[in-house]
């Protein structure tokens, strides 16, 4: 097999990330950053295993995460990661805020086609797990459709041994806080206890928002960044 990685160019967060350079830092430093986030990117594709490059089916998470990983180092005042949160969720969930237009969680015949979304991709996600075991290894769930619930978990998540071994935990909060504003933006909850960066797994438990499961949580901050959700008794 051959590491056939995407380049940063390849990537449709580029125009995005450079705008949100320009405004923050003006014109001028921010294609500085931006070179040096481009030299940060290259530095890191060498040393990732195999993940299939664009025939993965999570390629955009893995290759957008690690954009996300390459940016924050390169920023000169080092903000905190709070400041990149509405930036970071819009770049990578910005089709859900059009979806949720039109989709909303809290009909059932949504909730069932979303599980039907989480299937197949479960099923490709796992297709690909035996061609490329460094990648997503996704685990799969029974719909309960008598209280409309839609599940699956991970059980690895490439994001999270990148940042692991590159000392970036703090950086990967930006990634898997995102879901949660994700699925808010098509009117459901997501229901987490934990992801593979603070848990042994990433848990995808989603429901309406108006389903009486999701009045039993509340959704905190724990100690390394990482919203998670809290049953409230």
């Amino acid at each position: 097999m051959t590491n056939d990685h995407l380049k940063i160019t390849e990537l449709p967060y580029c125009k995005p990330v450079r705008k949100w350079l320009t405004d923050r830092y003006g014109k001028q430093q921010g294609e500085i950053i931006w070179s040096k986030t481009k030299e940060q990117y290259d530095a890191y594709l060498p040393e990732l295993p195999d993940y299939g490059g664009k025939k993965n089916g999570h390629a955009m998470a893995i290759y957008g995460g690690l954009l996300v990983f390459a940016l924050y180092p390169s920023l000169p005042d080092q903000p905190p990661i709070e400041e990149l949160k509405d930036f970071v969720q819009n770049l990578f969930m910005g089709p859900f805020v059009k979806l949720g237009r039109i989709f909303d969680l809290n009909r059932p015949f949504d909730i069932w086609l979303i599980d039907k979304v989480f299937r197949k991709s479960g099923n490709r996600d796992r297709k690909d797990a035996l061609i490329y075991p460094e990648g997503f290894i996704n685990v799969d769930e029974p719909y309960d459709g008598k209280n409309h619930v839609a599940r699956y978990h991970f059980t690895k998540c490439p994001n999270a041994e990148f940042a692991r071994k590159h000392d970036l935990l703090h950086v990967l909060p930006l990634m898997c806080n995102s879901d949660f504003f994700g699925i808010e933006m098509i009117h459901g909850t997501l229901i987490r206890c934990g992801t593979c960066g603070n848990s042994d797994i990433c848990d995808y438990c989603v429901v309406g928002n108006k389903n009486p499961l999701a009045k039993k949580y509340e959704i905190v901050m724990d100690e390394g960044g990482f919203l998670v959700s809290k049953n409230v008794k």
